[in-house]
């Protein structure tokens, strides 16, 4: 089973894609050290208060996927430096 998730995130602190690609950097990086999920940026790669992550988890079942991306969805909201505006959970 594959679970796959779009978040996007508004970083309101953020005043340059610098200070963007930080904050991006550090919880991409964390979420792939603690949680079996694969995570990417898909959209909003030139703006500084915006983006859009990827997050895909494979297992034999769904319920096994859906707590790990879950999991790791939890924990990227936790960042008091941005907030969540959409979010999206498909199965395949």
């Amino acid at each position: 089973m594959i679970v796959y998730a779009e978040c996007s995130f508004f970083i309101p602190e953020a005043a340059s894609l610098k200070e963007k690609r930080s904050v991006l950097k550090r919880m991409t990086d964390r979420v792939k050290n603690a949680y079996n999920v694969s995570i990417s940026e898909l959209d909003h790669q030139d703006l500084w208060q915006r983006t859009t992550i990827a997050l895909v988890a494979v297992a034999s079942s769904k319920d096994a996927a859906e707590r790990e991306v879950r999991r790791a969805i939890r924990f990227l909201e936790s960042n008091p430096e941005w907030e969540l505006s959409n979010l999206t959970l498909d199965y395949y």
